[in-house]
């Protein structure tokens, strides 16, 4: 070929495509152009430009090169020297893929008894208060799971014994088979019929588990919630899930969050944000006003001429971040509250006042209101 093709476009995936997504398209594009079963006039050229895509792709390191600098970028070893064919038995080559897709087993090479099952994941949700959220806490909670059987210990034989090995397999978990293709005999491999791929026979179950290694069971834990921790976060506690079926390692426990709404005060990232009330006059002519916080109450002076709506800040009175650095701020806003009713004192001194600001509606600067007309009539 002239020129070579585009890698992704060979195997018929996108450039964000995953190594499944990639493997799954190379296994289609090599038995479509496998030499002995297409009939393609190019189909040993395209097989080779395919598994050529797939030797690249299947590498993070080779990818990575390749989509910076294309052909360039991975020159000399996307070529195949020799014997297109040859390699089937090799461990990791991309024929052995293809071999297992046509044949349903490797060639040649040792048998390997199955890996270790992993236990599985659980997650359960935890109700945190507003306060435990910021400040963090610890809770008991209770998990229902699987565990490792007390009378056996998970052995799966009564009394704890250790199971025998499979005569069948040898331990290996695998049976080689002598199959026909239209290669030639090959020697193929599966799970062993007898132990399930397992290894080792459960001759005398344990009565506990009834031979299963694990039992069900309610247990209760120490949560330690971090300080700042948001409605939604997900604490993993490695190792407390599910123990595994054999002798794999025990899942992992996720505890999600959950924080309630606080009456006061709303949480936006690291700050925290609250209202406060207070009355005209003290809004012209200002005040020591107490203002909530988590830390407690503290004393804030309102400034001469606040208007409605005007915000202040507290500092590090909000939450803390959760890498360990300075809590965030509080910040309070002011909401000026105009009475509805009035006693006859106070309909007097508004009247005196309205007297002395003048009754004249007149435009006033862009952010001058009411307010700022009261600080400036009393002089403040």
């Amino acid at each position: 070929m002239a020129e070579k093709r585009d890698y992704y476009e060979v195997l018929g995936v996108s450039k964000s495509a995953t190594q499944v997504e990639i493997k799954k398209g190379y296994r289609a594009k090599a038995k479509q152009y496998h030499p002995d079963i297409s009939q393609e006039p190019d189909a040993e050229i395209r097989f080779k430009e395919v598994n050529e895509a797939y030797e690249v792709l299947s590498n993070e390191d080779s990818r990575a090169a390749y989509d910076r600098f294309g052909h360039a970028g991975v020159n000399g070893q996307g070529g195949f020297g020799g014997d297109p064919f040859g390699g089937f038995g090799a461990q990791g080559s991309p024929f052995g893929d293809i071999f297992e897709t046509f044949f349903g087993g490797g060639m040649g090479g040792s048998t390997r008894a199955r890996a270790p099952q992993r236990g599985a994941d659980i997650q359960v949700s935890l109700n945190l208060s507003f306060e435990d959220a910021v400040f963090g806490t610890e809770r008991e909670i209770e998990v229902d799971r699987l565990e490792t059987c007390e009378s056996c210990h998970g052995t799966r034989m009564k009394d704890g014994e250790t199971p025998p090995t499979c005569s069948a397999c040898g331990g290996t978990g695998e049976v080689r088979r002598v199959q026909q293709t239209i290669l030639g005999q090959f020697m193929t491999s599966g799970p062993c019929p007898t132990c399930n791929g397992e290894g080792v026979q459960i001759t005398d179950p344990c009565p506990a588990c009834k031979g299963r290694g694990r039992t069900r069971k309610y247990t209760k834990l120490m949560v330690t919630v971090p300080a700042g921790i948001d409605d939604g976060q997900t604490i993993r506690m490695t190792g407390q899930g599910e123990a595994a079926p054999g002798k794999g390692s025990a899942g992992d426990l996720f505890v999600k969050v959950r924080v309630q709404s606080h009456k006061f005060f709303e949480r936006r990232g690291k700050q925290i944000h609250s209202t406060v009330g207070i009355n005209v006059a003290q809004a012209a002519l200002g005040d020591d006003i107490e203002i909530d916080t988590l830390d407690g109450p503290v004393v804030f002076t309102v400034p001469g001429g606040t208007q409605s709506g005007q915000q202040f800040r507290l500092r590090g009175k909000g939450v803390p971040d959760l890498r360990g650095s300075e809590r965030g701020d509080q910040l309070v806003t002011v909401e000026v509250i105009i009475p509805k009713k009035l006693s006859k004192e106070q309909e007097e001194l508004f009247e005196q006042l309205s007297s002395s600001l003048g009754k004249e509606v007149t435009p006033q600067p862009k952010g001058k209101g009411f307010l700022d007309r009261v600080k400036d009539a009393m002089g403040v």
